[in-house]
């Protein structure tokens, strides 16, 4: 029998963590003795556990390490990280490590060093000035890249610990809640993170505005709770559309029902842009005079449209380039705190990919499924709320911006 020795340290028990590091060595067809296990009896005392990896094999073990890695075990005696040479641009090593979103260290020079840029499905490069994560697409020649999961330690987040007004449901996603109830306890947590000026980034879809929230979300705007917006061309057309034509998608707002023509509005909102050059010449010419991209353009908030196959114009403003969209994406949401996903799956999962694990991420949608596949992203602290999009912007509004009725 093969023996090697794993140390798991921090909130090991009520995170889980405990668990699914010994049912998957269980489940892998090996076993383990517990060595030593110091229990931390207080919210603020982290536990410690040693425990003995056994496998028939030395394969065995080498293909159940990197798994143990993933939950924030460690070998006691670490070897030193290896890093290989890229043999050309985009092109790492067969046996490269690829990362994910919680905080990673690296064993070198007999010390550990902590990971820079952490993000999910990237390499670990070694620079003069430190350990990087870079996406493959950027990998140059002669970079030095990580290989195997020996030398790494991950810092799975445990669950937030006295935040009565964000830690309540964290993780969790149930329809079964009062909407006001959890936009009162989001609203009070986007006061306190605009009084510490963190950064709150919020990823849109154009059911904000087919859901008749892009009053309370342009007040919300104005109010400056967000530090960015990332969304695509669509939330911007039907948001221009409902200015100048008062329909979305060419229903009316009012009525409810198709307006004349109105399958055209949206086309006729573009050219008005486009006739104007784009969204902030709109804006500065008195073209545009209200909404979402009225109240972007004119508090200077940072935002991103990135395009897609499906986007009619697109607008001035979109970014077809999706590597230079992602670009863009990823320098937005640089040091958030938190991110807001209101209503779009396939931006907020992008958003998700870039993001590290102890940002707090809240993640709105009608549709339950969406919910969960946004929150269960590897995040403690990503919260679920299955709700209408535009009613629960209007509550948020409510409770945020002192004269919004």
């Amino acid at each position: 029998m093969k023996r090697r020795r794993f140390i798991s340290q921090g909130h090991l028990i009520d995170s889980g963590i405990l668990t699914n590091t010994l049912n998957t060595i269980i489940s892998e067809g090996a076993d383990y003795e517990i060595i030593e296990f110091k229990v931390g009896k207080t919210n603020a005392l982290e536990s410690v556990i040693e425990i003995d990896l056994i496998c028939e094999t030395e394969e065995q073990i080498n293909a159940l390490s990197p798994k143990l890695v993933h939950y924030g075990s460690y070998e006691k005696k670490t070897p030193e990280a290896v890093f290989k040479v890229a043999s050309d641009d985009k092109c790492v090593p067969e046996d490269f490590y690829s990362t994910t979103n919680h905080r990673t260290e690296v064993f070198y020079n007999k010390k550990w060093h902590q990971v820079t840029n952490q993000r999910m499905d990237a390499v670990i490069v070694l620079t003069e000035e430190g350990l990087f994560c870079v996406k493959l697409r950027d990998i140059k020649k002669d970079d030095k890249v990580l290989c195997s999961s020996d030398s790494v330690r991950v810092f799975p987040p445990a669950r937030e610990r006295g935040s009565e007004d964000f830690g309540f449901m964290s993780g969790d996603v149930s329809p079964e809640r009062s909407t006001d109830f959890v936009a009162s306890k989001i609203a009070a947590e986007l006061i306190k993170m605009k009084e510490k000026k963190e950064k709150v980034v919020v990823v849109a879809g154009p059911v904000v505005v087919h859901s008749g929230g892009s009053r309370a979300f342009s007040a919300l705007i104005r109010g400056g709770f967000f530090s960015g917006v990332l969304a695509g061309n669509a939330i911007a057309v039907h948001d221009i559309e409902s200015v100048f034509f008062g329909t979305s998608l060419g229903v009316c707002q009012k009525t409810g029902k198709p307006a004349n023509e109105g399958h055209k509005n949206h086309m006729r909102a573009i050219n008005r842009i486009n006739l104007c050059g784009s969204i902030k010449n709109a804006v500065e010419k008195g073209v545009l005079t209200r909404g979402i991209m009225y109240e972007i353009v004119k508090s200077n908030t940072p935002y991103c449209l990135a395009g897609s196959i499906r986007d009619d114009g697109p607008l001035p403003e979109a970014v077809t380039d999706m590597i230079e969209a992602q670009s863009q994406y990823a320098e937005i949401i640089e040091g958030a705190s938190m991110v807001i996903m209101l209503s779009s799956m396939l931006h907020s999962i992008g958003t998700g990919n870039m993001i590290p694990s102890w940002v707090k991420t809240v993640c709105i949608d009608i549709n339950p499924s969406v919910v969960t596949k946004l929150s269960d992203r590897g995040s403690s602290q990503a919260m679920g709320i299955v709700s209408d999009v535009g009613l629960f912007l209007k509550a948020l509004a409510e409770k945020c911006v002192p004269d919004f009725k």
